[in-house]
Order: C-alpha cells, then structure tokens, then sequence
C-alpha cells in the first residue's frame, strides 16, 4: 500500500495521504460502539459557472440511484441489512457523502461510498424521478421567505462571483440536466486531489486506511480546484412575498477568510455580539425592545470569504427600528467591548468546540475542511489557544473594518412601501 503519513494534530487521530491524492483521516474513539465514515469532495455550488449551477446538488440525489455493480435498489439494500444511516449534502464549498452504523462495519461503509462516489451510473430514467423530487425542493425553497432573503443576501455580498447562486441551481438547469451532464462534471472534479475520506468511531486506524486505499486507490489525481476571491459589493435589496405577517432580514459585513487567519477575532465578535440569549444583540431586540422573538449572529467563514452575518425576523412596522437598533449596537463594539461578553464568548466558542469534539461527523467534517484549507489538521489545544488569546481590542478592530466596509442587507416578507430606500438611507449613515 503506498501511502504517505502526515503529522498528526491529536493521540487520537491518524491521517495519511494515498498516491493518488486522496486525504484518509482516521479518528479512534473506542468509548463509541458506533462507526461513522464520510467522504468529502472539494466542489460545491461555487465551483459551477452559470449554465453548471445546480449540477454538484443533483449529482448528490443521482449519486445513490445506482452504480456499475449495484442498482439503486441494492445500494439501498446493502445499506439497510447493516442498519446503517446514509445522508449526504452539498453545500457551496464541497459536497459530501455519510453513512454510520455498527463500529464492526466500519471498511464496508468506506467501500460503499467508494462506490457510490466513483462508480455512479446516473440511469436516465432515474434522473427524470429524480429531477420532480428537486423541483419540488427548489419550489419549497422559493416561496419561504427566509430563503428568500437569504438568496437576495448572497447576491448582494458576492455579486457576479459563484458564491452568489444558490446550492440548488437554476430551475433551468434542473429541468435541463442530462445524464452526460453529470457524468462529465464528474470526470472532472471529482478526483484525488479533492477528496478526503474520514472514519471515526470505535475503529482500528491502520484498517481504515487500507479500507479506504481498497475503495479510493484508483481514483484519478486531478489537481486541486482553486477558487478566485469575490469581490466585496454590498447594497440593499428587497422582496414582497405575499401571505407573510412577518419581516425576514439578513445584514452583513465581509471579514477576513480563512486564509487572512485573523486568529479567530471574527468568530470571537460574531459570538460576543449575538450567541445566547445575554448577548448584546439578543438583550436589546428581544429582552428590551420587543422588536424580534429570535435573531441570530454568526461568522460564515470559508477559505476565500468572510461573512458577519445577523439574521432577524420582525414586524414590517418594527423593520427600520430594528436595523437601527443592530447599527448603534455594531457601532458601540467598535468602541467598547465589555469584560464581561469577551469572557463568554470565549467559554460559549470552548464549549460549543468541545460539544463538536464528541461528535464523530463533525470531527470529521472540521479535519477535511483543515485539509482543503490548510494541508493540515489543527489540533484541538492549537484551536482552543487561538479562541482564549482573542482579545479586546482584536474585536473591536473586527467591528471598526465592518463599519468602514459596505454592508449587504436583505429583506424579504412583509414590507411597507418604500422599505428599500428607507433600509439604505439607514445603512448609509455614520452618525450613531
């Protein structure tokens, strides 16, 4: 077996890479009875071009319905009499694929999505039946206004860049797709350079790496798919969804990437400004104000982008006090952080960090992303130590760069007239 170590990040963890590129990440956590195995390819909506978009979340519907030595009948079947658990998703940076079960049948769910991953057959009269059930998605997702607002909010922050469209494509592309299609877009992303296969569980390390050598050794190298960072934009942008009482709002601000490695400031502010119900932005829209039931604070961040992003749902009549109140409150962090809210935002990130710690796919997913990223895994101390040397004034600089770059708000639900240019004539001001 020609394989090459890598360092490894924790006791627990073995990561090696095969001759073909191909990452196999094997975590042992022997207190489990339970096996969970995911394999991750690096193309996602952001690598599609406007003709191709959709194409990576209908290959992972396809990808179950039959392969060049099981139907999709035996692929369900094989699954099943183990009592295992299959999902997959696809996302705007990668796709993936899971299964988990009995820690026993641990390389036989590697060699089934090896499988399911490099041999898939896209049957034809499987993508018709297939390609309803996506529609049928697509429509859900266009009349929730949320989404809606959500869609409008990429679009705004990433402009005419891949990140913009939607992971579920063009309705288009969905009716157009054909089995060539597929197989094709395969062939091509869908190589060694962009593939990680993670086990963890109660798992011997040294089988799952010839487990996932059997399953993946013969895969196509390819080279790694690199992705041009989107230009910032910004703006303001609105959509009246009739038979909604409610307003859907989501603003943001860009910050640094992955690859600018701001040594977690982002993800510190993102969860000083709104995690919990104390937090700033929770204690002044719902606890004093009434304005919102929920609203949330999180930092998207991937290799090539960087997202604040605060989302709220409200009253049309609440709406412009709403972003408001959430601007006098970004502006008053660039000032002042409280001891306090630095101190739990630290604990929430540790706790939050450790509670995906105990969880095997998540393990998995943060290792793979590593891996795309950085051509390494972090170790949990390493990440941890990050998070606690955050400090103040890190965080308020976080806040100075969003308030000086141009924020993308969306709205979408229920509006008054004039929403839009009252929302951006409030956005524009700097007199808070």
């Amino acid at each position: 077996m020609n394989a090459r170590e890598l360092p490894s990040p924790d006791a627990d963890t073995s990561i090696a890479t095969l001759a073909n590129g191909v990452r196999v990440v094997a975590i042992e956590l022997p207190h489990l009875a339970s096996a969970s195995v995911s394999v991750f390819v690096r193309t996602g909506s952001r690598d599609e071009n406007a003709r191709d978009s959709g194409i990576s979340h209908v290959i992972e519907h396809m990808a179950f319905k039959g392969t060049r030595s099981r139907s999709c009948q035996q692929v369900n079947l094989d699954a099943e009499r183990l009592g295992a658990e299959v999902n997959a998703h696809t996302d705007k940076d990668h796709t993936a694929y899971h299964m988990r079960g009995l820690a026993r049948h641990a390389a036989q769910f590697v060699r089934m999505l090896g499988d399911i991953v490099q041999h898939g057959t896209f049957p034809a009269d499987e993508l018709e039946r297939e390609r309803k059930v996506i529609l049928h998605e697509l429509a859900e997702d266009e009349e929730d206004a949320l989404s809606i607002a959500s869609r409008l909010f990429d679009k705004l922050a990433f402009g005419e860049h891949p990140l913009a469209r939607p992971v579920i494509g063009a309705r288009r592309n969905i009716e157009r797709f054909a089995r060539d299609d597929l197989l094709a877009y395969v062939q091509r992303q869908y190589t060694g350079a962009n593939v990680v296969v993670g086990i963890a569980g109660k798992i011997d390390a040294r089988r799952m790496l010839e487990a996932a050598h059997d399953a993946f050794g013969a895969m196509p190298r390819g080279s790694g798919h690199e992705v041009t960072r989107p230009e910032p934009a910004g703006g303001v942008a609105t959509h009246r969804q009739s038979g909604c009482g409610q307003t859907h709002m989501v603003l943001g601000f860009p910050i640094a990437t992955l690859r600018d490695d701001d040594g977690g400031a982002g993800i510190v502010a993102a969860a000083l400004f709104g995690e919990g119900m104390s937090s700033p932005l929770m204690d002044e829209l719902r606890e004093r104000r009434g304005l919102v039931y929920y609203a949330s604070c999180t930092a998207e961040v991937m290799d090539v982008s960087g997202q604040f992003v605060i989302e709220a749902s409200t009253s049309p009549a609440q709406l412009d006090e709403l972003v408001d109140t959430v601007m006098r409150l970004l502006a008053a962090h660039a000032e002042q952080v409280k001891a306090a809210d630095l101190e739990r935002a630290r604990n929430q990130i540790a706790v939050r960090n450790l509670g995906a710690q105990e969880r095997p796919f998540r393990r998995i997913e943060d290792a793979a992303q590593d891996l795309f990223v950085f051509g390494r895994v972090r170790s949990r101390a390493e990440l941890a130590a990050r998070i606690e040397a955050v400090s103040a004034a890190q965080v308020r600089a976080v806040f100075r760069r969003m308030l000086a770059a141009k924020p993308a708000l969306a709205a979408a639900g229920a509006l008054r007239p004039g929403a839009r240019g009252r929302l951006a004539a409030r956005l524009a001001r700097r007199d808070r």
